[in-house]
């Protein structure tokens, strides 16, 4: 006894509807952008070095005020 074409037919699209979609499926995801780029680094480095400017400023100006300089 011979399947009948229509058995056949069906089994195939069965196997076709069920495996193609997984061929469709999404790859993964890229990885995510870095959480620190160098710009918020510079910017703290630049902090940093303008709080070590302001610091020498006080430390430095009383020597410079209390020293004898005459402009006029």
């Amino acid at each position: 006894m011979a399947v009948p074409r229509k058995a056949l037919m069906a089994v195939i699209a069965l196997i076709f509807v069920t495996a193609l979609p997984s061929a469709h499926a999404q790859s993964m995801a890229p990885a995510p952008a870095p959480s620190s780029d160098g710009i918020s680094i510079d910017q703290g480095i630049a902090y940093v070095l303008m709080l070590v400017a302001l610091v020498l400023t006080y430390l430095i100006h009383p020597l410079d005020a209390s020293s004898s300089y005459s402009f006029f």
